[in-house]
């Protein structure tokens, strides 16, 4: 390998970094960061008028407390995401494979069964906002599904625990996430993708177009526009108790990844709080009392994440260890 080729590829790589904040369906793309601006400053205010001891505290030093930007947890989240794009395993690939094949196969299998959709000839207004609502909820919905299953699955959960590892919560915890729960979720993403393009192919046949701003989901814009950056941050946005019940705020988030026992497993959802509604896992904001003494984690003494190495390395050993002692309570079930 030549030096131009080596430099090449240097190039490339920090130039896919730097196109996070310039691609919409990212969540650090600059104007959902510049837009959460605003929004923790009206926490910030609220903040100062109830807690005397901030009284003197700037909207900056609010915003960008050292203790938590340059915590060790936040460095590692730093690093992860770096070495993660290094290793290449965001899925695309994967994407691109299978999502065509399913949904093919699937609209094929719709039409053998059920024959010609009635809704071949809709409107393209019909058509368009009905793929686009369907993209949506069936993202949402198989997001959840997924996070569900990586807390409820114990090997599984070993690789989600690195997300719960981090101590505090900055915009880039979003990317703390071991390289298998990438792969798993870039299949998922596939997966969700091919059969909601299978289903309106077979509705609406071949012409599908989505609601989209500057290249997003419109739903996924509005989502990212409205806070998401601080779900994973110390500043505790609630939406309140009837708006909760739809969607998810950014302090339900911060709840799910609360190091309190009875915070575990709760608040799975992306979007929307129905999903937690409906396998009773919903917590509101208004359920915690003093937002401000939460604390983030796995557990009060977790100490299995204290390094990159036993960030990436620790899971598959835990997951092992979960599967053989799975095994053998099977087996000493079947003997009974």
């Amino acid at each position: 390998m030549n030096a131009q080729v080596i430099s090449s590829a240097i190039v490339g790589y920090f130039l896919d970094i730097a196109s996070y904040v310039v691609n919409p369906n990212q969540r650090i793309f600059w104007l959902y960061l510049f837009v959460a601006i605003p929004l923790a400053y009206v926490v910030f205010r609220r903040y100062r008028r109830t807690d005397s001891s901030a009284a003197q505290l700037s909207f900056l030093s609010y915003l960008f407390p050292a203790k938590i930007w340059l915590h060790p947890s936040a460095k590692h989240d730093y690093a992860i995401f770096l070495i993660n794009k290094l290793l290449k395993l965001s899925g695309l690939t994967v994407s691109l494979v299978l999502m065509a094949p399913i949904a093919i196969d699937l609209s094929g299998w719709f039409e053998s069964w059920l024959g010609a959709s009635p809704l071949l000839n809709s409107s393209l207004m019909l058509v368009t906002v009905s793929f686009t609502v369907i993209l949506f909820i069936f993202d949402d919905f198989t997001r959840f599904l997924a996070h569900y299953l990586l807390h409820k699955i114990p090997f599984l959960w070993e690789f989600h625990k690195v997300h719960h590892s981090a101590k505090v919560l900055t915009p880039m915890t979003i990317y703390r996430s071991h390289p298998v729960e990438s792969l798993l979720f870039a299949t998922r993403m596939a997966g969700t993708q091919g059969i909601a393009v299978g289903v309106s192919y077979y509705l609406f046949g071949p012409t599908l177009e989505m609601i989209s701003i500057v290249g997003a989901n419109v739903f996924v814009f509005a989502f990212n526009l409205m806070g998401a950056n601080l779900r994973h941050s110390h500043i505790w946005l609630s939406w309140g108790d009837k708006v909760e019940r739809i969607f998810i705020s950014p302090a339900q988030h911060q709840i799910h990844h609360s190091n309190l026992p009875s915070h575990f497993d709760t608040n799975f959802g992306s979007a929307l709080a129905l999903w937690d509604r409906l396998f009773c896992c919903y917590i509101p904001a208004s359920a915690v009392s003093e937002p401000n003494q939460l604390k983030f984690g796995v557990s009060r003494k977790n100490t299995e994440h204290g390094s990159l190495t036993e960030i990436y390395l620790m899971p598959f050993k835990l997951a092992l260890q979960s599967m053989v002692s799975s095994l053998a309570k099977i087996r000493a079930l079947s003997k009974r």
